[in-house]
């Protein structure tokens, strides 16, 4: 019971705190993409037993902030680009492997790169979708509303229906039906969210966004439930109290930004 009201609490909490800064956005939004990326990127090196206060751990962190960026700061007029830097940071780590003599590897050089890609880029298009004319505040919430129906319906209609598993090996929990559920509820809800939000797409296209997102969303979950199923982990971090990490509640949200701005310039 004390898990429980702890879990809820900071739940409540965090989702406070995180809804404030998206309303407020610019600056201070910004700020909490950088807190939390940096945080999920130190979850990511655990896993690996890499330290983040390392030259390796330093560079990717630095790697990270650069792909964090806003569009608006981008190299790219000055002829250098995101990818251009990341090559350098990999050209480092790679001479990094001589001078060490191989206690740090190839492998890890891949590992630390790949992650900071995979964060920076992810975490990116949260501000990327905020930064979005009048509309950007409004995506956030939708983005939201689909990731927690889905994760509500998935678990609720797994609990009351699921018999057949989804994927055994990756998340013994997750079944076939709690898949699907999650994918109805989170329609639904978009659907009433679009009453209420106007948003300035069509409502077929806002269903058919709605269904991609739940997918991949849940893609993300199962991606980070693979991770830490690799490296024997049962939380990615102990930052939230009963929730785990930043990895453990946002890995949704990493699959879903992306593909949110992607199919938002689509269907525009």
């Amino acid at each position: 019971m004390v898990d429980m009201k702890q879990r809820i609490l900071t739940g409540v909490l965090a989702a406070i705190v995180f809804l404030f800064l998206v309303i407020v956005g610019k600056l201070p939004f910004t700020i909490l993409i950088y807190a939390m990326g940096s945080v999920a990127l130190f979850e990511l090196l655990r896993m690996k037993k890499l330290k983040l206060v390392s030259l390796p751990g330093l560079i990717s962190l630095l790697l990270l902030w650069m792909f964090l960026l806003p569009s608006q700061y981008s190299f790219v007029a000055n002829g250098i680009s995101k990818m251009e830097i990341a090559l350098f940071a990999v050209l480092l780590l790679l001479t990094y492997t001589v001078l060490v003599k191989n206690t740090f590897t190839f492998d890890e050089v891949g590992f630390i790169t790949l992650a900071a890609i995979y964060i920076g880029m992810c975490f990116h298009y949260f501000i990327e979708i905020r930064n979005l004319d009048q509309y950007g505040l409004t995506y956030i919430f939708y983005a939201c509303v689909v990731i927690w129906s889905t994760d509500s319906g998935a678990y609720f209609v797994g609990k009351a229906l699921g018999k057949r598993k989804l994927w055994p090996e990756i998340s013994p929990n997750k079944t076939v039906e709690g898949f699907a559920g999650g994918i109805v509820i989170a329609l639904v809800l978009a659907t009433i969210f679009q009453l209420f939000a106007h948003l300035p797409i069509p409502y077929i296209y806002l269903l058919l966004i709605t269904l991609f997102l739940s997918v991949f969303g849940q893609l993300g979950d199962l991606v980070e439930s693979a991770l830490k199923r690799h490296y024997d982990v049962k939380d990615s971090g102990k930052i939230l109290p009963g929730h785990g990490g930043i990895l453990d509640r946002f890995d949704s949200f990493l699959f879903v930004m992306p593909f949110l701005y992607f199919l938002l310039a689509l269907f525009s």
